[in-house]
């Protein structure tokens, strides 16, 4: 019984080593967070675009967009209240405010496919007014058609 007792008294032996399975634990989670947040967090007006088969421009700045509703109503993606309609006048103010301060950004236009032309046309008119010469349409790769 005696050469029991030291072995009970010895102390364990201290690891160095870093146990990493919670942090990858906490890492899975943030990074399903992120996933779901992440669309979520995409500001803008609902519009249907149209479908286009188009080659896709390469920006380097962040560009300011247009929205024109299947209404004909105008919303822009700077400023105050984005989810609101715009008037003209308001339209041109904020374009021409974003141009001052970089004249080369590019201001692309999202029409609802159901706007009609006119609509996106005195859009288009009204950044051209403010001063816009880069201006570009988005709009949506169309659904492949499916092989017989």
């Amino acid at each position: 019984m005696s050469a029991a007792v030291p072995s009970l008294l010895r102390k364990r032996k201290l690891s160095h080593e870093i146990n990493v399975v919670p942090y990858i634990d906490v890492m899975l989670v943030l990074l399903i967070i992120f996933m779901v947040t992440a669309p979520l967090l995409t500001p803008g007006i609902e519009v249907e675009l149209p479908k286009v088969t188009a080659e896709s421009i390469q920006q380097n700045d962040e560009p300011v967009s247009l929205y024109v509703n299947g209404k004909g109503e105008f919303f822009l993606d700077v400023g105050e209240g984005r989810d609101q309609a715009l008037a003209e006048d308001e339209v041109m103010n904020r374009v021409g405010a974003v141009l001052r301060n970089k004249p080369e950004t590019m201001i692309l236009v999202r029409a609802d496919a159901r706007a009609d032309y006119e609509s996106v046309a005195r859009g288009m008119g009204l950044l051209q007014a403010a001063g816009a010469s880069k201006i570009g349409f988005v709009t949506d790769a169309p659904d492949p058609k499916p092989r017989n």
